[in-house]
């Protein structure tokens, strides 16, 4: 009796972990058959993919960054200075922001970059300018604040840094770094 009694058992979770799988057999060889077509037509069917990491990052494009490098188009100062502000990207943005984890990103001023990096202003902004010029950096106007005042926020160009999805890049962001300076000109990656 005992030993029927463990066999139902064991048969009571085989049933469950098979009632538990997402997909059966059959839907499962549907699957695959129609996995099959779409990659005769050289398309790829994609399962839902699922946030398991919440991680904030920055990607640099190795290609263009040795370009950079290689073509003496950044001066070392400049290097450094862009591997220091990495931490303040907005994540879709690729704004300079005052707090990447907000869900209302706000820009940063200049003069609250220079505080956060511990630089002083004067250098701060002879580097914004300078990487400005060589079309890595993007300096737009946001709007007006109070006082009728014009609000500036800085961009990094998502050719050279990237805090994103590559291949779903914030429309208003490309239109921002559309122009191309001649150090630009020739990169060998364009992702907008």
């Amino acid at each position: 009796m005992e030993k029927a009694l463990e066999a139902a058992e064991r048969k009571a979770r085989l049933r469950d972990i098979d009632n538990s799988k997402v997909l059966t057999q059959e839907e499962l060889d549907l699957a695959n058959q129609l996995q099959a077509k779409a990659n005769a037509g050289k398309m790829k069917l994609v399962p839902e993919k699922k946030v398991k990491n919440k991680a904030k990052f920055a990607q640099i494009i190795q290609e263009n960054w040795l370009y950079l490098i290689q073509n003496e188009i950044l001066k070392n100062e400049e290097i450094m200075f862009l591997n220091k502000i990495l931490g303040f990207i907005g994540f879709r943005s690729n704004c300079l922001v005052q707090d990447i984890k907000a869900k209302e990103q706000i820009p940063m001023t200049q003069t609250e970059l220079a505080e956060a990096l511990k630089m002083s202003r004067t250098n701060a902004n002879r580097l914004i300018k300078q990487l400005i010029e060589k079309g890595i950096m993007g300096k737009f106007e946001s709007g007006r604040d109070g006082l009728n005042a014009k609000m500036y926020a800085l961009y990094i160009n998502p050719n050279i840094i990237l805090c994103g999805d590559r291949d779903n890049i914030n429309e208003t962001l490309q239109t921002m770094f559309k122009k191309r300076s001649k150090e630009l000109k020739n990169l060998p990656i364009r992702l907008t």
